[in-house]
């Protein structure tokens, strides 16, 4: 069972004046919380879930600015159902691509916001960003042998087929790539130098991805890289034979098309990945929640606070999926995968925190230093801020 500590906000009701209110929270709350535990059964009758839906924006709240991807983890948070204890927040719903851009080169609107795990990576080691630190939360994890996709007339029938092969792609240091080089070196013996890496200036599944970024375009030295005929997407060259292979992080144009030529080099992805997962316990991590750094300066509570709200709000989710979910979603066998993937992966099997995802952290570091993207082999300690590295859901 998830359980998670959550500040109750009832004594708050309660402070002599408005002034002293936030320096309560600082002092206090964060410190010594009241405990309330949310598990699969019975979270839809917890005390602080309805408190926290009948909270009001008090003028000493600290406001905050949002934005991510709506996901179903992030429901309660976005409609108010949960909220981060001592503010008021605002929820806009945006790309990777565009949040990645905004935070690194952009105007930064953003308090809290969800990022590229590996362009964040980059900024930090390469470009000497410091002004986002990252928190121990996920919001976007996928397991990406499903993302290779190949012309069915090329031979390619497993993964040691692709070398001497042009592989097309629309971003080569993108998270989902440097991710599937990495799984495809460590499981396959298959190196970023064995093939011919062929970059679209065009992305056929830009619409829902935004724009790539400076730190998702980088091309290292010792690699063949070329760049794709003018005007055609990833999906296009790979119908017009121009590449042999996808990696890419959605599915091409192509592919949702049905285009005969097209299909997953892994035909039983789901197979394959689990059997990746059962091999080294990593489910690989795409985006991460990066937090203003002045802002935890400024109010050291306050990590503790978000990372609080996020879990809460990934609880509901998970007691909505085991009580509701399978009623009200389409799938027919919703209930059936749910408890498989329970019992493959426990009960919490999306964690947050740094010490169940202590593994996928460090493997992405060093996928990155060893296909020369990162300019220095990170740690957790360097990304992390220093005050979320021991939180963690009970």
């Amino acid at each position: 069972m998830i359980a998670v500590f959550i500040n109750t906000f009832t004594f708050m009701k309660k402070t002599p004046n408005n002034s002293s209110r936030r320096n309560f929270i600082k002092n206090s709350a964060l410190a010594t919380g009241a405990l309330a535990t949310f598990s699969f059964g019975g979270f839809a009758n917890s005390n602080l879930s309805e408190e926290n839906k009948n909270l009001t924006t008090n003028s000493n709240d600290l406001p905050l600015k949002i934005a991510g991807y709506p996901v179903n983890r992030l429901k309660a948070l976005i409609s108010g159902k949960v909220k981060i204890i001592g503010c008021s927040s605002k929820f806009s719903k945006e790309s990777i691509g565009n949040l990645n851009s905004n935070t690194f080169a952009g105007d930064q609107s953003y308090d809290i916001t969800e990022i590229g795990l590996h362009p964040f990576m980059l900024a930090y080691a390469n470009d000497n960003f410091r002004d986002y630190t990252l928190l121990p939360i996920f919001p976007v994890r996928i397991f990406r042998h499903k993302s290779v996709f190949i012309r069915n007339d090329r031979d390619i029938n497993r993964p040691e087929d692709l070398i001497g092969k042009k592989i097309g792609t629309a971003g080569y240091s993108s998270s989902s790539l440097t991710w599937l080089r990495g799984i495809f070196q460590d499981e396959y013996g298959i190196k970023p130098t064995d093939v011919e890496w062929v970059i679209s200036n065009k992305d056929s599944s830009a619409e829902a991805s935004g724009k790539i970024s400076k730190q998702e375009q980088m091309n290292p030295e010792g690699v063949k890289i070329t760049n794709g005929k003018a005007g055609l997407d990833e999906s296009e060259l790979l119908v017009t034979g121009e590449v042999d292979a996808l990696f890419h992080a959605a599915e091409p144009k192509a592919y949702i098309d049905g285009n005969p030529l097209v299909e997953r080099l892994f035909q039983d992805s789901k197979r394959v990945e689990q059997a990746y997962y059962k091999k080294t316990g990593i489910f690989p991590i795409m985006h991460a929640i990066a937090v203003r750094k002045s802002l935890l300066e400024e109010n050291p509570w306050l990590a503790k606070a978000i990372f609080n709200a996020y879990s809460e709000s990934k609880a509901m989710d998970y007691n909505y999926m085991n009580e509701l979910g399978w009623v009200f979603d389409t799938l027919p066998w919703y209930g059936q995968e749910f408890e498989a993937t329970k019992k493959m992966m426990g009960d919490n099997y999306w964690p947050y925190g740094i010490e169940p995802n202590r593994k996928a952290l460090e493997a992405l570091f060093r996928y990155s230093y060893e296909q020369g993207l990162s300019k220095s082999h990170l740690t957790i300690n360097e990304l992390f801020e220093s005050s979320s590295l021991k939180l963690q859901e009970k």
